[in-house]
């Protein structure tokens, strides 16, 4: 089934104190990483990012943010009004170990719903006993007036709008069958993080893969 996937890049990365984006990670910048992990999962690529000039280097559409300011719920709303199909997967630019798999197995679910999350069983600020993987997930263009609505009462948290929307979560129980220790959704949001990630990722098929020609 057909959909586009956004990557949100270009934030402030105030944990990281750099882009995060531009990190290299086994030989490649972390953008380029994620890019080439699923590239071969869409016909409809590309990059949410504003005043970005560096990300030309990547070889995908590169679609302004619409409402710089707005975090990642913002960027989720230009995703949507971007995307060439009903439905876009999208992802953070800091997930070195996203699993083509585990994203090509979301992609494949029947698309009853107009947002499908994965989902940890782990409290967080969200609210109540899941964590809902938000930036890792599938949104349909019906979402956008809800969405809308959010961002104009000023409330940028991603799940604001879920409410108001057909929400289908994916238990961590079946995210494991295809990613047992859910790799997919460790970020390099902080250096800390990004060091773990790095110290993990050396010695293993994670830093063996062929990076993509000329971002290196």
């Amino acid at each position: 089934m057909e959909a586009s996937i956004a990557v949100l890049a270009g934030g402030q990365s105030r944990r990281m104190g750099q882009d995060k984006a531009l990190l290299d990670f086994c030989g490649e910048p972390l953008l380029a990483r994620v890019l080439r992990r699923v590239r071969h999962l869409t016909d409809d690529l590309f990059v949410v990012a504003s005043d970005r000039p560096a990300y030309a280097q990547f070889g995908v559409p590169i679609v302004p943010d619409r409402l710089p300011g707005s975090g990642p719920l913002g960027g989720i709303y230009s995703a949507l009004l971007a995307a060439r199909h009903q439905y876009c997967l999208v992802l953070s630019c800091d997930l070195p170990f996203v699993s083509p798999d585990l994203l090509a197995a979301l992609l494949a679910i029947p698309r009853d719903y107009d947002v499908l999350v994965p989902t940890r069983a782990e409290r967080t600020g969200q609210g109540g006993m899941l964590t809902y993987e938000t930036l890792h997930a599938i949104y349909s263009k019906r979402c956008l007036r809800a969405i809308e609505r959010q961002l104009a009462a000023g409330n940028l948290k991603i799940v604001s709008f879920f409410a108001e929307v057909r929400v289908v979560p994916v238990p961590e129980s079946h995210l494991r069958t295809i990613d047992p220790e859910l790799l997919s959704f460790a970020n390099t949001n902080t250096p800390e993080a990004y060091r773990a990630a790095l110290e993990r990722a050396k010695g293993t098929e994670q830093c063996l893969e062929s990076p993509v020609e000329g971002s290196a």
